[in-house]
This record gives C-alpha cells, structure tokens and sequence, in this order.
C-alpha cells in the first residue's frame, strides 16, 4: 500500500517577531502549532507522513524542522530555508547533509517586489542548479501575478523536480466578478504544465479565498475549478496533496480540507492516479521511501 503523505504543513513555536504575516485577526495562528497537534488530524484520515515545509526564512528555520523532524518519526522530509545566493553555498549545504530528512528548500518569492529580478539572479540561479545537482527539490511559492515571471525559471532547472505551491496562489477573491483572473491564471497554469520536471501540490486554495467572510458554496465551486484546471495543466501523475495546516485554519478546518480534495479526487481520478494525488507523487518527487 503506498504511504499516504500531506506533502505541505507548517511547524512553529510562536513569536510575533519571527512570523511578521501573521497579523490582525489570525490569532489561531498565533500560538505554537506542534506535531502533537498534527498527529490526530494525520490519523483520522489514514495518512501516514507529512512534510514540514518552512515558514520563516533563517538557517534556524531548518535547523528547528529537522530537530522535530529527528523525533518525529511520521515527518517523512523537511523543506528548509537557506541563502542559496551565497559562494560558499556547497559548504553550507554540506553541513546539512546530517539531516538525512531535508528533502529540498523554499524561498518566499511571492513577497519579493520583484519577483522576475529576484528569480533572475546570477547567484540565485546557481544555487538552484546546485541544488538540483545534488538531487534536492525546490519548492515555487509565487502568488498568481507573478506565475508568467515564473516560467522561464522553471524552464531553466530541469535537472530535478521543481513544485509549484498552492496551484500558484490562484486570485480566488476575484473570480466571481469577471472571468479574467481565472482565465489569466489558467494560461500560466497550463503554461507550467507543459515542463515535465513540474510538480503541482492540490494546497493552500481555502486562505486565497475571502476567508475572512467566511467560505461561501461559490468559493468552493472555484476551488473545484482550480482542482480542474491543475488535472488538466499537469495530469494525474503530478499531483500532490497538501493541507497547508496550520494555515489553513485561517478559512477551514484539517477536515474540510481534507474532504474537499478526497471528494474531488473520487469523482476525476481512478484508484492508481488517487494513490498518486495521496502520496505516490510526494514519495517520488522528494525521495521518501514509500
């Protein structure tokens, strides 16, 4: 039986200092979120691992994954933070090498005011090249705007996976008063797709919705069509999903979550491509024995 993963949670010990996004109104994030927390929600839906992504830049970002990750048995891989711009980058990396759980890195593009300067750099670029040379993921954390700055980078690195979050941060606020936002985010979804080296995690479409009013039929109805459109754009095979716990509990619960995607996924996918969707492709693209 394949080893049913959530290829993307978050970790932390909270302080206001260290975690600046979240602001007014997320109290239920602003308090430490643990794996003993985790573990029941994992359970009651018959999943067996998670990966811990980061969500602070800092090498002590990694470093507190791994650490969790070290105790943790049903931590399967961490995606760490590090400066991957930096000439001494292959040193550092060796210094990880301990962590036989750090599975790739991130970077929060998406608050950079430059996305397309950002992911041109000289620097940057070679970093992910060395990254991908030693057989590390590189997780794309972009909002929908900036996804066509995106593509010419994913184009370049096709030496290892790279994995797109969150379907590319769909604008979902905006897809009920005109179809040009989701017609603007399916181009460059479909765009994406056609890389072979791209993988999509089916996570983080609650908190793009207006969460704030509380879900609504028609924001699922969208998210549906988000769930469409990744099928379409990267097929059944590249698929992963992630509840994006804790964050998620900004708009819906670990449950609904869950129930979404699961409902979805029985009505389009057929029992090979849903062993994939819930952890056949998270094994295979971060190297998690299954």
């Amino acid at each position: 039986m394949t080893l049913r993963i959530d290829a993307h949670q978050h970790f932390w010990r909270y302080r206001a200092e260290d975690y600046p996004w979240i602001g007014a109104g997320m109290d239920v994030l602003a308090q430490d979120k643990l794996p003993a927390e985790l573990l029941p929600l994992l359970r009651r839906h018959e999943l067996g691992a998670s990966i811990a992504v980061q969500a602070r830049s800092g090498r002590e970002e990694t470093r507190f994954l791994l650490d969790l990750a070290k105790e943790t048995d049903w931590i399967a891989g961490v995606v760490g933070w590090e400066n991957l711009g930096v000439a001494d980058l292959e040193e550092r990396l060796s210094e990880w090498r301990g962590g036989d759980k750090l599975v790739g890195f991130r970077h929060q593009v998406q608050d950079e005011a430059d996305a397309r300067a950002f992911l041109g750099q000289a620097d940057f670029n070679r970093g992910i090249a060395l990254l991908q040379a030693q057989q590390y993921v590189y997780d794309v954390l972009v909002f929908e705007h900036q996804l066509a700055d995106t593509l010419a980078f994913c184009a370049r690195h096709d030496k290892h996976w790279l994995v797109l979050d969150h379907l590319g941060k769909p604008a979902l606020r905006e897809f009920g008063k005109d179809d040009a936002a989701l017609k603007r985010w399916k181009k460059e979804l479909l765009a994406l797709g056609k890389l072979p080296h791209v993988a999509c995690k089916l996570s983080g479409l609650v908190t793009e919705a207006d969460w704030q009013a509380g879900l609504q039929q028609s924001d699922y109805d969208h998210i549906r069509i988000c769930l469409d459109t990744a099928l379409e754009a990267f097929g059944p095979q590249r698929l992963m999903f992630g509840s994006d716990w804790p964050v998620c509990l900004l708009a819906a619960s670990y449950d609904k979550v869950v129930e979404l995607v699961a409902g979805w996924a029985a009505a389009h996918l057929n029992r090979e491509e849903q062993a994939a969707l819930w952890g056949g492709t998270a094994a295979r693209c971060y190297g998690i024995a299954a």
